[in-house]
């Protein structure tokens, strides 16, 4: 893996850092979870179903089951009389052997001596066929989607208390926090859980280089997130740190806000470290944090929705500009671009990235912006 070597006083694209924290970086094993414990994580290869689901016809109303031939004629007005007693089935059962039908319960009378049916019925009416569900071979899961209610449902129709999964661990050294903040790690944690990720521990570290240097060595774990210190203060002394380890690819990133993020590697860890301030932590968080645990997580490429913008946005060349976006009924309206308050990230939809090499995007202009309330 190459090091970026910018001059000094120089910016390292968000493009650049990126491809250089992703480079040879692969998913994490799968795991196996309840399936109590598995929704809202990243669903893993599985073996394909081994039968139909349904396994049999079944029911989808309460009634009588029957053999649709056997009620050829059958009406009102002159009604079949049944050589055996019909079976009663409700809604979920197995249909017996050989029926094909379920008929509504006060179609059939057996209150005399030999049971009456006074409707006819067609193959099929009332049940679930097998098969209808899912067919024999399928996988019971899509691999790279996060496990929802209805995957769970799937799996449980299969006969499946197991989910597999891939959850990527991630440590947290809050540097902020020794001020007595720590706001934006708990920002972060949040996100980090939202996205599929699993937090192996929070630890906090003085702002010195020697400490924050110790504080890498910690548990194993897939990636490493800093929070704080990065700046060009006399206190701020991640980027040193990681320096010192011989981690260090890029420090001072074309990215607003969140410019004086860091990126590196210690061994095949990715580190990324953030400003403390919480714009500039959400900005490194979706541009940098994200796409690793995307790719440690294997999941498949976000997909945001594709609206035309309600106005303009202008960016400067050379930055990469965080842009936060509320819905309108048929369009994207830009509330925030670059420096971000709490109460516009409160109130944003979506986000999407302006490149560097753009100047920003004409009103009418279809853009991708993705949902910043559900960031996995």
């Amino acid at each position: 893996m190459s090091r970026i070597r910018p001059t000094k006083g120089a910016l390292t694209s968000l493009e650049s850092a990126l491809a250089a924290i992703l480079d040879g970086l692969t998913p994490v094993a799968p795991t196996t979870l309840p399936l109590s414990e598995a929704m809202g994580f990243m669903a893993a290869e599985m073996p394909p179903v081994s039968g139909p689901l349904p396994l049999h016809d079944t029911a989808v109303m309460d009634g009588w089951a029957f053999r649709a031939l056997d009620l050829t004629g059958a009406s009102a007005y002159a009604p079949v009389p049944l050589r055996a007693a019909p079976v009663w089935v409700e809604a979920g059962n197995a249909m017996p052997e050989g029926c094909d039908c379920v008929l509504e319960a006060d179609l059939v009378d057996s209150s005399g001596a030999m049971a009456q049916a006074f409707a006819e019925a067609v193959p099929g009416k009332g049940i679930r066929r097998a098969g209808t569900d899912m067919g024999a071979g399928n996988p019971p899961v899509l691999p790279g989607r996060r496990l929802s209610a209805l995957d769970l449902l799937v799996l449980r129709s299969a006969g499946l208390d197991e989910a597999a999964v891939r959850v990527p661990r991630l440590r947290m050294i809050d540097i902020a926090a020794t001020d007595g903040g720590g706001l934006t790690a708990r920002l972060m944690l949040e996100n980090v859980a939202a996205a599929g990720a699993a937090v192996t521990g929070i630890e906090t570290a003085g702002r010195v280089a020697g400490s924050i240097a110790k504080a890498l060595d910690g548990a194993a774990c897939d990636s490493i997130l800093l929070i704080g210190g990065t700046g060009g203060g006399h206190r701020d002394a991640t980027a040193e740190a990681l320096a010192a380890r011989g981690a260090l690819i890029a420090h001072e990133i074309a990215l607003e806000p969140g410019r004086t993020a860091a990126v590196g590697r210690l061994g095949k860890v990715p580190v990324i470290a953030l400003p403390g301030a919480p714009d500039q932590a959400l900005a490194g968080f979706l541009t940098l944090v994200l796409p690793v645990l995307d790719r440690l997580a294997g999941r498949v490429e976000r997909r945001g929705a594709l609206l035309p913008l309600a106005r303009k946005i202008a960016s400067g060349v050379g930055i990469a500009e965080l842009v936060l976006l509320s819905r309108e009924p048929s369009a994207w309206k830009p509330i925030a671009v670059g420096a971000l308050s709490l109460d516009q990230m409160r109130m944003a939809d979506a986000w999407l990235v302006v490149p560097g090499d753009s100047e920003g995007y004409a009103a009418g202009t279809p853009v991708e912006a993705f949902p910043l309330r559900d960031c996995r």
